[in-house]
C-alpha cells in the first residue's frame, strides 16, 4: 500500500486561532460572509493511519468524543469520489479541545484529506471541494500556516509568516455551538456592511504587506472578534479568561473563533518563553491552559510518544 506501512503513519492536525475575524450578513446558504486571520498553532490532535484487511469498511475511532466525526466525512467523500485506496482505520489522539472555537474536528478532517494522495491517487481539485464542503474550517488547514478566510471562512488566501508570537490558548470547561453563536450574534444585530468588510480586509491585507508595527504586531484596531459579545452573552465566564490572559502578560487577548476558548497572544522577542511560562501560572484556575507556537509553512513539530 502507497504511503502507508504497518503498523501505520502518524498526522498532524492543527488547531487555528483567529487573530481577527469581522462578520458580516447572512448568506442565501445560511452562512455569513466573513473575513478573518488565522494562524494554525502547535496544539495538536494526531491522526494514526493504519490499513485494514480486504471487505472492511473504513473506521474512524476518537474515544471520548461521540456523535458524527468530520474524518469519517472526509473518507466518505473521497470514497464518493473514486478513491481507491484500501480500508483504513483512523485512530485519532485528541488534545485539541473540542467545541472550543480551536477547529479541531476540522483539523482533524483536513490532516486526512491532506495525507490522502500519498495513500491512493486523488486530484488536488477533488481534495479542495471535499473540504469546502465539510466546513468552513477544514479549507484553510489544507495547507496549515497564517491565511486570510473570506466567504464564510473557506476562501482561503495564504498570507505570510507573520511576525514572531506565541499564543497562551485557555479553554473552558464549557463547549458552545458555533451555530448557536451565530445565532445570538444574529439576534444581536453585530453584522457589518459589505462594503465595512471590503475596506477592512484591505487595509489588514495592507498591514500584512507592510509588517504590522516595527514588533511585528497587527494593529490594535484590526485585532478585533465580531463574534466575542455573541461567545460572551451565551457563555459569562468567558470575561473570566479575558481578564486572566491580559493578567498573564498577554500583548493581545481574544476569544478564539466561535468561542469559548480564549486567547493570549505574546508578540516579540521571548514570546515562547512568556507565554510557557503564563500557562504555568495559570493552571489552578485553568487546568487546560496551554501554550503553543505558530506552524510555519512546511514545518512540522517533532512527532510525540503515543
Amino acid at each position: 500500500m502507497t504511503g502507508v506501512r504497518e503498523p501505520g503513519v502518524l498526522v498532524p492536525a492543527y488547531a487555528k486561532v483567529n487573530l481577527c475575524l469581522w462578520l458580516g450578513g447572512p448568506r442565501a446558504d445560511g452562512r455569513h460572509e466573513l473575513v478573518t486571520l488565522f494562524q494554525s498553532v502547535t496544539l495538536t490532535d494526531w491522526l494514526a493511519i493504519e490499513s485494514l484487511p480486504a471487505g472492511q469498511d473504513d473506521r474512524v475511532v476518537c474515544e471520548g468524543v461521540s456523535g458524527p466525526n468530520l474524518v469519517a466525512g472526509a473518507l466518505a467523500g473521497l470514497r464518493a469520489a473514486g478513491w481507491r485506496a484500501p480500508a483504513l482505520r483512523v485512530t485519532i489522539d485528541k488534545r485539541i479541545p473540542v467545541a472550543a472555537g480551536m477547529g479541531g474536528g476540522s483539523a482533524d478532517a483536513a490532516a486526512m484529506l491532506r495525507c490522502a494522495p500519498s495513500v491512493a491517487p486523488v486530484a488536488p481539485e477533488v481534495v479542495t471541494e471535499i473540504a469546502a464542503r465539510l466546513g468552513a474550517d477544514v479549507p484553510g488547514q489544507l495547507d496549515p500556516g497564517a491565511s486570510i478566510g473570506t466567504g464564510a471562512g473557506e476562501i482561503v488566501a495564504p498570507v505570510v509568516d507573520l511576525g514572531e508570537h506565541s499564543v497562551l490558548a485557555l479553554p473552558q470547561p464549557a463547549s458552545l455551538s458555533t451555530a448557536a453563536v451565530y445565532g445570538e450574534a444574529d439576534r444581536l444585530g453585530l453584522w457589518r456592511r459589505p462594503e465595512e468588510l471590503a475596506a477592512l480586509r484591505a487595509e489588514l491585507e495592507q498591514a500584512l504587506r507592510d509588517g504590522g508595527s516595527p514588533a511585528g504586531t497587527l494593529p490594535a484596531r484590526l485585532t478585533v472578534n465580531d463574534l466575542a459579545p455573541a461567545a460572551r452573552s451565551l457563555c459569562p465566564a468567558i470575561d473570566d479568561g479575558l481578564e486572566l490572559a491580559r493578567d498573564a502578560g498577554a500583548d493581545l487577548a481574544l476569544v478564539c473563533g466561535s468561542g469559548p476558548t480564549v486567547i493570549g497572544v505574546f508578540w516579540g522577542e521571548g514570546c515562547a518563553a512568556r507565554a510557557a511560562l503564563a500557562a504555568e501560572r495559570v493552571r489552578s484556575r485553568f487546568p487546560g491552559a496551554v501554550a503553543a507556537d505558530p506552524v510555519r509553512r512546511g514545518s512540522r513539530p517533532p512527532l510525540p510518544n503515543l
